[in-house]
């Protein structure tokens, strides 16, 4: 019988407001290890504390890679949106506005 593999991808929020988005294969001591600060080199260690406000668990590891690669792309509020359970706001969130200025003879964003 084959072995079921578990991997997590999880947005953590970060005390200074911003959100730090992983993929783990053991998502309570992945959090534990961000808690307890255990890599000085992580975004995380100043960071702390952190709280784990959202997961989604993958049977497949290029899988998981694939969403957390996606999810760190994303805006903040985009990755509110997805933590709130709002996935009706998701493709108004991704859509970029761009108003298109000219300002002496140069074009701006």
């Amino acid at each position: 019988m084959p072995r079921v593999h578990h991997y997590w991808v999880y947005i953590l929020h970060c005390s200074d407001g911003t959100f730090y988005t992983g993929v783990t294969n053991n998502i309570l001591r992945r959090f534990s290890e961000h808690q307890q600060g255990r890599n000085l080199g992580c975004y995380t260690f100043s960071r702390r504390p952190v709280q784990l406000v959202y997961s989604s668990h993958f049977q497949y590891i290029l899988e998981a890679i694939a969403s957390e690669k996606r999810i760190k792309k994303w805006s903040q509020k985009k990755k509110q949106a997805l933590i709130n359970d709002q996935s009706e706001l998701l493709p108004s969130l991704s859509k970029k506005n761009f108003s298109i200025r000219v300002l002496e003879g140069r074009y701006s964003k």
